[in-house]
C-alpha cells in the first residue's frame, strides 16, 4: 500500500467503522476510542496487509480491538456506575427523544441476540459486507454464517411482533 493511503482509508471508512463499533459497545466514547485504536493498528500493520479488499480487513481489526477492550473491561472495576448517564443532555426536542427510543429498542433487541448472531447481522445488514467477507471476519464457514444471520433475523422479527402485540 502507498504511504498516503491511510488518510484515504480513514476518510472512506471512518463512519462505517464507528457505526460498527458503536453497535458493538453501545457507548459513543468507547466507540471513538476503539475507532482510534483500529486506525492506529491499521497504520502499524498496513504494509503487512495481504488482503485484496481493505474494508473487511479493517472490520476485523476493529473487532479485534473491541475484543481486547472487553477483556480489559472485565479486569477493571467501575466505582460509580451511571454517573454520566444521569447528567442532562442539551438537546431535549421531541425528535431527539423519539430517535433515542427507537435506537434503544433496536439496541435492546440486538443485545438480546446471542453474540454470534448479533455480530453476523451487524456485519452484513448494517455494514454492507458480503456474506463471504463477514464469514471470514468471524472465522466461520459460509453456510454457518448464513444460518446465524437467518436465526438473528427470525428472532428480531419475533421480538418486533411481540412488542407490537403489547402496544
Amino acid at each position: 500500500m502507498e504511504p498516503n493511503s491511510l488518510d484515504d482509508l480513514y476518510e472512506n471508512y471512518v463512519a462505517d467503522i464507528y457505526r460498527y463499533l458503536r453497535s458493538l459497545c453501545h457507548d459513543h466514547h468507547a466507540a471513538e476510542d476503539l475507532m482510534q485504536e483500529t486506525f492506529y493498528r491499521a497504520y502499524l500493520y498496513l504494509e503487512d496487509c495481504r488482503e485484496e479488499r481493505i474494508k473487511p480487513w479493517l472490520f476485523r481489526v476493529a473487532y479485534n480491538a473491541f475484543v481486547d477492550y472487553k477483556r480489559k473491561e472485565k479486569r477493571s472495576v467501575s466505582k460509580e456506575d451511571g454517573f454520566f448517564s444521569g447528567l442532562p443532555h442539551p438537546e431535549t426536542t421531541e425528535g431527539t427523544l423519539l430517535r433515542q427510543e427507537r435506537w434503544e429498542e433496536t439496541a435492546l433487541a440486538l443485545s438480546r441476540l446471542p453474540e454470534g448472531q448479533r455480530h453476523a447481522l451487524l456485519l452484513h445488514d448494517y455494514h454492507g459486507l458480503t456474506y463471504k467477507e463477514a464469514a471470514g471476519i468471524m472465522n466461520v464457514g459460509l453456510s454457518q454464517y448464513k444460518i446465524l444471520v437467518f436465526r438473528a433475523r427470525q428472532k428480531l422479527r419475533e421480538a418486533d411482533r411481540r412488542r407490537n402485540e403489547h402496544e
